[in-house]
């Protein structure tokens, strides 16, 4: 047993890689690419720490080349999910056991491993999976992952440290226990580093996952399970499945001793989800935690006084960077009349400019939508507006997916607020706008507050200050991150904890000490050191 109190190393955000043509950073990376681009990978399951092999193969795609082999893996059924199951409870008391210092130094280890000799896999892994440039996948799969890990163990000792006041006699404190039974968590496509937050934040206060990547994230999941071997975190703590989403959900969510989910991806799926553990309350041993991230149709609000560059810049970033692929992605704009014919010039002259393609060419800004699937949502919404009597498209509205799942940056411009890219969740490089009159500013806030039911992140333009009060007070409950005079993305750890309300999660927080909460059962310890020998209290006195 330790008998210091340890300091843990202070977390600082990891630095961002530029990646400048020619640079040695980008060759290193560029060449991990081709060489696992060249590869067939073969991806097991990880139960109990023992690759799990099943024959039921699935081909491994890359969304910007749908018919290249990248090999396969081992689809599960629900006999593995059974196994999951058993071995994360296995783990559950040794790994409840170890010091909080020693499950810290895995995870301080797993971030150092990601800095330094896996950086370019796990980048790499991520470029061809889920195609992302070099750019966002560093903001993502390198630096947003080792701030997680760090930033979480900084918060978990300051959590820790947190003690009640003592009376004279007597010592108070509190033990910050993992949950009874184990966890499950169930993480996206779009963020590798989401996927590994995860179930790694739930397993650094002791717990024990069953863990559920998205089908399009397997390739870098598969990467992310060898780092955290490499790292020392013990079997069964972490167990990672394969298996139908629904049936597992079933499965998982009827279980006595299921404890917590942590959850990342559509609303519909949360909300059915939390509906099942409703109906399985009666079965649990303890009431489960729940916390989700479940997107968003964030929006960006332009004030007269706002310097158009700034807008239109916003715009083409905040949409468009990974495909408009990200929960916090603009999708939604309010410019005023005064400023709409200098905002569209500047996004014209930007969106020209644009490239579209691999990952593998890094001056590619927009790279391939994720699947079949996305590609054709996106297509539809395309088609409608060009058939729309309120809307047009104004920039872009080419889909091509002979080979990869190529969307190009789309710009609609509409007479509706209400129109349905205006409401509706795309998650794809599609912005629509709605140009309203300078003076109907106020009813245009009223606007966006209504218009949908998510409130994840938004954005205000403003030069001036007066506005952006009235919009800060007016969008309170709008967005859960809310940006003055910047795009709605690219919240940092440590800077920016992330998540929002209404229809887009519990708003816990990733990368903060608040999310980390949810994953403890505090015990109060109260002792006396002189216990009373009378039950007489002094109002019972002669």
């Amino acid at each position: 047993m330790s008998k210091a109190f340890s300091q843990v190393p202070v977390a600082v955000n990891e630095e961002v890689r530029s990646y400048a043509p020619g640079s040695s950073e980008v060759k290193s990376l560029l060449a991990m690419y081709k060489k696992m681009w060249n590869e067939k990978v073969e991806i097991p399951m990880v139960i109990g720490g023992k690759a799990v092999t099943t024959g039921n193969t699935v081909r491994v795609e890359s969304p910007q080349d749908h018919q290249h082999d990248l090999g396969f893996y081992h689809a599960g059924d629900m006999t593995h999910v059974d196994a999951a199951i058993e071995a994360s409870l296995a783990a559950k008391e040794k790994w409840n056991a170890l010091g909080w210092e020693q499950r810290a130094a895995i995870f301080l280890k797993m971030a150092d491993l990601i800095a330094g000799p896996y950086r370019d896999k796990l980048n790499a892994a991520t470029m061809i999976g889920q195609g992302k440039n070099v750019h966002q996948t560093e903001i993502d799969a390198a630096c947003e992952l080792i701030d997680f890990l760090r930033f979480n163990v900084e918060f978990m000792t300051e959590m820790y440290a947190e003690q009640p006041i003592s009376a004279e006699g007597m010592w108070n404190r509190a033990e910050y226990r993992p949950l009874e039974g184990f966890c499950f968590a169930v993480t996206p496509f779009n963020f590798t580093a989401i996927s590994a937050n995860l179930p790694t934040c739930m397993a650094m206060m002791g717990n024990v996952v069953v863990w559920k990547p998205s089908n399009s994230q397997i390739y870098s999941a598969h990467v992310l399970m060898e780092i955290f071997k490499e790292a020392g975190l013990p079997d069964g703590v972490i167990n990672m499945v394969f298996t139908d989403g629904a049936k597992t959900a079933e499965k998982v969510l009827s279980h006595p001793d299921f404890s917590g989910l942590h959850f990342t991806g559509s609303t519909s799926v949360f909300q059915g989800m939390w509906k099942m553990i409703g109906d399985n309350i009666h079965k649990y041993k303890t009431y489960p935690r729940i916390v989700g991230e479940t997107g968003g149709k964030d929006f960006v609000m332009v004030h007269p006084s706002a310097h158009a560059v700034q807008v239109a810049t916003a715009l083409v970033r905040g949409a468009f960077e990974y495909q408009g692929q990200k929960c916090s992605a603009a999708s939604r704009a309010y410019i005023p009349k005064s400023l709409w014919n200098e905002v569209k010039e500047i996004m014209g002259t930007q969106l020209a400019s644009i490239k579209v393609g691999s990952p593998e060419d890094p001056s590619n800004f927009v790279n391939a939508v994720i699947h079949k699937g996305s590609f054709e949502k996106c297509e539809k919404y395309i088609k409608n507006a060009q058939s729309a009597s309120d809307a047009e498209i104004i920039f872009g509205g080419k889909c091509e997916g002979t080979k990869g799942w190529f969307v190009e940056p789309t710009v609609i411009l509409t007479t509706n607020p209400k129109y349905p890219s205006m409401t509706e969740e795309i998650f794809g490089p599609i912005l629509t706008i709605y140009v309203y009159e300078d003076e109907k500013w106020a009813e245009t806030l009223k606007l966006v507050d209504e218009t949908s039911p998510y409130a994840l992140t938004g954005a205000i333009f403003s030069q001036c200050r007066y506005a952006i009060d009235e919009a800060t007070k007016a969008l309170e409950n709008a967005a859960g991150n809310f940006y003055i005079n910047d795009k709605p993305t690219g919240a940092v750890v440590g800077q920016q904890p992330f998540g929002g309300a209404r229809a887009s999660g519990t708003n816990d927080k990733a990368g903060s000490k608040m999310n980390l909460l949810r994953w403890v059962s505090v015990r109060s310890i109260k002792e006396t050191f002189n216990p009373p020998t009378d039950y007489k209290y002094p109002f019972l006195g002669e």
